[in-house]
């Protein structure tokens, strides 16, 4: 029986494809074998491959793009779907109607778009994150460090 499911945000799938093996890069990396040598689901949401792979692009960083399309071939993808972009849509509208949003009022704002896919799922997801005041909002999350298999 699966206990979680762990979505990574872009904070650390950035820096597990990260080849150049910084500390925190070397850390993130042992925290995630050590994530999928157990029953936890470790998935990537289309949202997090989109923001990690575009910077990639944009600093042509093919060695990275490389391990991330890897990473892509060894945990589950989580395509966007109309029903998660539906859902982003409503967080966004109420965090602004609120007054507390997430992002600049012309931002995309992936992370409603980020917590409208732990939402949708109907298992315990956790969302691993640098940014847990945003995200905590919405869907439980936490920073990548604190989560133990």
């Amino acid at each position: 029986m699966v206990n979680r499911i762990v979505l990574l945000d872009a904070g650390p799938l950035g820096l597990v494809s990260n080849p150049g093996r910084s500390q925190a890069a070397k850390a993130c990396n042992r925290w995630l074998r050590r994530l999928i040598s157990t029953e936890t689901i470790v998935a990537i949401p289309e949202i997090a491959d989109y923001e990690v792979r575009r910077e990639l692009l944009r600093a042509d960083k093919s060695a990275g793009l490389a391990r991330l399309d890897e990473l892509l071939d060894v945990l589950d993808d989580w395509p966007i779907t109309t029903a998660v972009m539906r859902r982003a849509a409503e967080l966004w509208a109420e965090t602004r109607r609120a007054g507390e949003p997430t992002a600049s009022p012309d931002a995309l704002d992936a992370d409603v778009i980020l917590a409208a896919f732990g939402q949708s799922s109907a298992a315990e997801v956790v969302v691993a994150t640098t940014n847990v005041g945003h995200l905590g909002r919405f869907v439980a999350a936490m920073e990548w460090i604190d989560i133990q298999p």
